[in-house]
């Protein structure tokens, strides 16, 4: 999955300047984020369906193939219409994350299983990182080598898996019943959790999709300068939520971080377009960086305690499901949007930001885990 996440990072700085080589308009460059958003939501719950039936070992190597294709049709893309099926298909092979996570359930004893599962979430970072700054390294030798250095790595990375992954052995389903997403969604605090998180994600994608164009138009920036500010902003993000956060959580609970991380978050969203000068959009950036690392780890950990352990899937299902869903709709309102004002998405993204605020006022200071047929409440 690392590997799989380098080659996401390499994309991530030189997709915008790919797509507006090819005449991408900011609504172009959302149609694009979407379409990839789109497909991984589509597709996760069927790759893992799929696991269940043919198993892990089969998927993870045809979702591996598949994104080497995806990236290397990435890479010889000609039009706009190209570039958006590469993206598309990448976005589908891409969603195999919940089958790697059950194949680390199928391989791991209980009591290791929170330890490998951080390793798992930690390869977001070692990828957020080493990608974008491969990406920029090789940027000046054109748009296409980026692509084709990650289809590489990603062929790569199926032979290692053919060669090192087992089938894991089957096991039984866990005895009672399981609640599905509408059940979950019948809690009052899972659905205010699963509504912050949409809206938190349809704010964020703003600045994840639509700020390459704006460091290009607004200062003349090109992929290389750009890759390195992605692999500022990762680092000073991952120094939160790997450090900062142990001595944050002792001291405040997860409403405050919640609601603290993300007014930071909105005040930098509607400073950024104000900036003259790149020196000073350093402060603003920094504190989005800050502001998403306390806020988004504390909206994740109330969701996770907010049901017994047998629907804790359907929970943590339905919360993510929430995150997809803003991935699709947030890319697009903010190209359309930028074509109309290059300040729009980061404003929209404040605004709704604002709202995130107030949805987050409204939870309870800790959430208690409960036990199987306990109820979530305020500690």
């Amino acid at each position: 999955m690392i590997v799989d996440l380098i080659g996401f990072g390499i994309v991530m700085p030189i997709l915008p300047y790919l797509a507006r080589e090819h005449g991408a308009s900011g609504t172009w460059l959302g149609v694009i984020a979407m379409g990839y958003a789109a497909a991984q939501f589509a597709c996760a719950p069927l790759w893992g369906r799929l696991s269940d039936r043919i198993g892990r070992r089969r998927v993870l190597l045809v979702t591996i193939a598949g994104t080497a294709a995806s990236l290397a049709a990435l890479g010889f893309a000609t039009s706009l219409a190209g570039i958006l099926a590469a993206r598309v298909a990448a976005g589908a092979f891409a969603a195999n994350l919940g089958v790697a996570s059950a194949y680390i359930a199928d391989v791991t004893p209980e009591s290791e299983r929170t330890r490998w599962m951080g390793l798992l979430g930690a390869s977001f970072g070692v990828g957020f990182v080493l990608g974008p700054a491969l990406g920029g390294l090789l940027a000046p030798y054109g748009h296409a080598v980026p692509m084709l250095f990650a289809a590489g790595l990603a062929a790569v990375n199926g032979a290692f898996a053919f060669s090192a992954l087992r089938e894991p052995e089957a096991h039984a389903a866990a005895a009672g019943a399981r609640a599905g997403r509408s059940g979950a969604l019948r809690d009052p605090l899972v659905r205010r959790l699963c509504l912050a998180n949409l809206v938190f994600t349809i704010a964020v994608t703003q600045l994840e999709t639509l700020f390459a164009f704006f460091m290009a138009d607004r200062f003349a920036w090109r992929e290389r300068e750009f890759a390195f500010l992605l692999v500022a902003m990762a680092v000073v993000m991952g120094a939160v939520q790997g450090g900062g956060m142990k001595a944050l959580s002792a001291r405040f609970s997860e409403r405050a971080l919640v609601v603290g991380g993300t007014a930071l978050l909105a005040l930098a969203f509607f400073a950024l377009p104000e900036m003259p000068t790149v020196a000073w959009l350093v402060a603003p950036l920094v504190a989005a960086a800050v502001g998403r690392g306390v806020a988004q780890p504390a909206l994740m950990s109330l969701a996770s305690l907010a049901a017994p352990p047998g629907e804790r899937g359907a929970v943590m299902g339905s919360f993510q499901a929430a995150a997809s869903l803003g991935r699709v709709a947030g890319p697009l309102a903010g190209g359309l949007l930028y074509d109309v004002s290059m300040a729009g998405p980061f404003l929209l993204g404040g605004t709704l930001l604002v709202l995130v605020v107030g949805l987050g006022r409204g939870l309870p200071g800790r959430v208690a885990a409960p036990d199987a047929v306990g109820e979530a409440g305020p500690a």
